[in-house]
């Protein structure tokens, strides 16, 4: 147990953070499990349940509960599922529009 003042409002400190770091994994986890599951199940749902996946990877990942290249390798994952079973109507608008490229222009000389 700790003795010191500070050493005792440390382990206050740590046992709230540990509660709510917990919270967030476990917020990840179903979250991730839902999206995994409604994309086996090919619902229609999976898009939205994929954008809460990824809500919440990118909570956790900001507040480094875990790592950054975890919440993106698991997004990447989720990402190429969902691309297998969504239809070419979804995936044209899920797409960007390309951005154009413009030729540099040319300086003229003075006569």
């Amino acid at each position: 147990m700790p003795l010191t003042s500070s050493a005792k409002k440390a382990l206050k400190q740590d046992r709230a953070h540990r509660e709510i770091n917990d919270l967030t994994r476990h917020k990840v986890k179903s979250a991730v499990k839902a999206a995994r599951l409604a994309i086996a199940a090919g619902e229609k749902d999976a898009k939205t349940k994929l954008d809460a996946a990824y809500r919440e990877l990118d909570i956790a990942s900001k507040k480094n509960i875990i790592h950054k290249n975890r919440a993106a390798r698991l997004k990447s994952r989720l990402a190429k599922k969902v691309a297998k079973i969504s239809t070419a109507e979804d995936t044209a608008i899920a797409k960007k529009p390309a951005i154009k490229k413009t030729s540099a222009k040319t300086a003229t000389k003075k006569k």
